[in-house]
């Protein structure tokens, strides 16, 4: 059944893939045609596996990376010795500017309306298309914020709709919340293997993150309490309808991650399926055999103590002196992401860290010295979607819903979110209280040092929740720009994301002369110490992308402005 699946969903991929050629031309004669395909709802389905590998990558494929571990660097997670930086020019073209996958979810929703079927199933699969219609505007919009609406198949001579001006982002996002909610009513509950395929789960559960993207974003970024509160409330409820329903729970928090067969995972809604010679990924040697990018110091502080209280205030920590030191007494989520007993540094390991810190969160110990452990052939299935990030998605949709008018956060809130994940098995963690905007442990109300004083306590534990349960899984960008906290990844302003392990030079024989340290012979070290190679935050154009200059030609050689994003 494993294999079987992988191919339908690589043929259906290649399918598609045929068909992002421009539409003007026209379609050998021998090839399949509207007429002779949307015949029946099988051939509906695998047509549906197409947008499978564009918005359910996983672990990629291939060395292609997915954005799991280092396929999102641009955070202050990790401390690379050359820092991403951000975009610096308007490109000639291209730039993700492009409605390819818009137009083959209209297809796909126009198209679905003929097929001789039920009206549940064809209710059922246009729920299906304007999912992946949403999911292709939320993406849209994350990267250029106002951006024209198209809901209908274009042809060439649709120029006024094809060079239409951008459409408000409260209006699309207005759209995409329309859409999220038909799929929610209309999607199945089963349909196809369990955690492969879209179901109402899966709808919901992207529902819950797409809506808590956008809602914050109103708030910071556009002051607008009201769009904020109505897209807050969508991502709380649709959490909330998978918390309820009581089919998901939490097991090991690394099987998660490094499982050669998810199926029957309690904690997965939706995952990427691996399989020896058909599809495979370079994750696994990443976490093994390489050199890594490394966590920095300012995302291994913000790990916990075991009793609940950050390290500044707890009288567990030990200290960052030696990494036994640094992974004593804390969350253990510290160490099922981070090897715990040895720092891994340049000239003393081949797979060596950039901070000294290794990631082991994704590495599957049984296969790591087989071939499958290495290059690019590991099988070990990736999570698309799970509980865990349903349940953090749901404990900040209430704690920021109750400041733009909605009802207050209550210990219930949390009760079922975020101290669902603390009482992981393996994890148990104190819970989490609160105390009108403040954060308690076991009734002892405490303040970070280290917060951001334009964050609420409350709110601040609940980001730090977000950050460790959802460590290198690719949202922390995402999570930073919606907040409108791009200045966190300053190397120059926040040194600590440029800070990797504390070490004394003269305890590691055959350490790399060029690994610098904060001090000449003990300190920290500094993955990228060169000035040059520093990622300034300067300007907030950045939040949004450029809009490529070949497209802006393009609409004004038909007589329309196509306006370019504020800054740029």
């Amino acid at each position: 059944m494993k294999i079987k699946f992988i191919a339908a969903i690589l043929l259906a991929s290649s399918m598609l893939m045929s068909c992002e050629k421009d539409f003007l031309e026209t379609p050998p004669v021998d090839k399949l045609t509207d007429d002779s395909y949307w015949t029946n709802e099988e051939n509906v389905r695998t047509f549906s596996y197409g947008f499978y590998t564009a918005y359910f990558t996983g672990y990629g494929s291939g060395y292609s990376w997915g954005k799991y571990f280092s396929g999102e660097t641009l955070n202050d997670d990790f401390a690379p010795s050359n820092p991403t930086q951000f975009i610096k020019n308007v490109p000639s073209s291209g730039g993700g500017w492009t409605f390819a996958w818009v137009r083959k979810a209209n297809i796909f929703i126009d198209r679905v309306q003929d097929v001789p079927m039920a009206e549940d199933a064809k209710n059922h699969w246009t729920g299906v298309g304007r999912f992946f219609r949403g999911l292709e505007y939320h993406d849209l919009v994350k990267s250029f914020g106002d951006v024209p609406w198209f809901e209908q198949e274009l042809t060439e001579a649709d120029v006024e709709l094809l060079y239409k001006t951008r459409d408000s982002r409260t209006f699309v996002m207005d759209k995409v919340l329309a859409d999220f909610r038909y799929a929610a009513e209309n999607v199945r509950a089963t349909d196809g293997a369990k955690g492969l395929t879209v179901n109402r789960d899966v709808v919901l559960a992207f529902m819950s993150r797409v809506f808590l993207f956008e809602g914050t974003w109103q708030k910071y970024h556009n002051n607008n309490a009201e769009k904020a509160a109505e897209y807050l409330e969508a991502s709380k409820w649709a959490a909330e309808q998978i918390i309820s329903s009581g089919k998901y729970s939490l097991g090991d928090y690394r099987a998660v991650f490094n499982s050669l067969n998810l199926a029957g995972n309690p904690e997965v809604i939706l995952y990427r399926q691996y399989e020896p010679g058909i599809l495979t990924h370079a994750l696994n040697s990443y976490n093994n055999k390489e050199p890594q990018t490394g966590v920095s110091k300012d995302a291994i502080d913000t790990y916990l103590a075991e009793d609940g209280l950050p390290i500044s205030v707890s009288p567990l920590y030990q200290g960052d002196h030696g990494v036994e030191n640094v992974m004593a007494n804390r969350d253990p989520r510290i160490t099922e992401t981070f090897v715990s007993d040895e720092l891994r540094l340049n000239g003393i390991a081949s797979n060596y860290s950039t901070s000294g810190y290794a990631t082991h969160k994704f590495l599957n110990e049984s296969i790591k010295d087989t071939p499958e452990g290495s290059s690019n052939l590991n099988p070990t299935d990736a999570p698309v979607i799970r509980y865990g990030e349903v349940l953090v998605n749901y404990a900040e949709a209430a704690a920021e819903l109750a400041t733009v008018g909605g009802p207050a956060l209550t210990q219930a809130d949390l009760d079922m979110s975020i101290n669902v994940l603390r009482s992981r098995p393996g994890i148990e963690m104190p819970d989490l209280q609160v105390m009108g905007n403040e954060a308690a442990v076991n009734g002892i109300v405490y303040s970070d040092p280290e917060r951001d004083p334009s964050v609420s306590p409350i709110i601040w534990e609940i980001r730090r929740e977000r950050r460790v349960e959802l460590m290198m899984e690719g949202f922390r960008l995402d999570d930073l720009k919606r907040w409108m906290k791009l200045e966190y990844v300053d190397t120059q302003a926040n040194e600590d994301i440029n800070r990797g392990a504390w070490i004394r030079r003269a305890d590691y024989k055959g350490l790399k002369d060029d690994v610098v340290l904060t001090g000449a012979e003990e300190g920290y070290i500094i993955p990228a110490p060169s000035a040059a190679s520093q990622r300034l935050f300067v300007d907030p154009k950045v939040y949004l992308n450029p809009l490529p200059l070949d497209q802006i030609k393009l609409y004004q050689d038909n007589g329309v402005e196509l306006k370019q994003n504020p800054g740029w």
